[in-house]
């Protein structure tokens, strides 16, 4: 059978987007892993799946494979696709939706101009919610890799993040610590690496290693991971416009307890059919 798709992006973090509402087919990590792959298959970051709610609360159920196969729980970048998706397929008309996720329910808001608010929710900052291993809450951790110790943040947007400050975000390794933080032994569930570069108290620079898909143009969640951190270590104030290699993000916080504001561009790229 074919199943019908739409590649989309959000600043060229990329998306196979699958209606699996009209359409009907079980997918399993083995078709994320073909399909992902960018010379043999179609080519993404991530897949995102749409389907009927199993929460009579909410509008959508959303699911996230990455590219190596592996089910995830958030993608904010993916969130502002998914928003525009069911509204240029009809899915819905609403401008205000409300989504199920592995990480929990998210709602997005469609603006007039085509840019997508997601409210993801609070952030959750406790050791044992990102997950990340350590004695107590704090707002920075020491994290000994290769004999040397980096300060880092530890936040989860639904998925886990660190954030690691760094002086010049062209000159840091992401290559090489990037997969080393997602791995450390600390994020019992590895985690979405960034490295952020402060410019001043609104804008600020961020590169992002992602697990299961090594470094993007972009990381919505990790724009989010990022701010939080920012904003409650001092150094920047809400709202803070993060610059990622595909593009900026806006990024609202009002403190501990209150919702992450992430507002962007949703694209889509093309329509294409896939054998199943």
């Amino acid at each position: 059978m074919l199943l019908r798709f739409t590649k989309m992006h959000g600043l060229g973090n990329d998306f196979m987007v699958l209606d699996l509402v009209s359409q009907h087919a079980h997918i399993q990590p083995k078709h994320a892993k073909q399909w992902g792959d960018r010379h043999t298959g179609i080519g993404f970051d991530q897949l995102l799946i749409v389907e009927a709610p199993s929460n009579p609360e909410v509008d959508f159920r959303y699911r996230i494979f990455n590219a190596d196969g592996s089910e995830v729980e958030q993608c904010g970048n993916g969130a502002r696709c998914f928003a525009r998706f069911v509204l240029d397929k009809r899915l819905t008309a609403k401008k205000r939706i409300r989504v199920e996720t592995k990480g929990g329910i998210i709602e997005l808001d469609v603006h007039n101009d085509g840019q997508v608010c997601v409210d993801m929710g609070p952030p959750r900052l406790a050791p044992a919610d990102i997950p990340f291993v350590a004695d107590e809450q704090a707002l920075s951790y020491a994290l000994q890799i290769d004999g040397h110790t980096h300060r880092i943040a530890a936040v989860s947007m639904g998925n886990p993040h660190s954030v690691l400050r760094v002086d010049d975000i062209q000159r840091t390794p992401v290559h090489e610590l990037g997969p080393k933080i997602e791995h450390h032994p600390r994020f019992p569930q590895r985690v979405n690496a960034g490295f952020l570069q402060v410019v001043d108290r609104h804008r600020a620079y961020l590169r992002v290693w992602e697990r299961g898909a090594g470094e993007t143009q972009a990381c919505g969640t990790g724009a989010c991971a990022a701010a939080v951190a920012a904003i409650a270590q001092g150094w920047m104030d809400s709202p803070v416009c993060i610059e990622l290699p595909g593009g900026r993000l806006s990024i609202e916080w009002a403190g501990p307890g209150q919702p992450v504001l992430m507002t962007g561009p949703a694209v889509r790229v093309y329509e294409g059919q896939v054998r199943f």
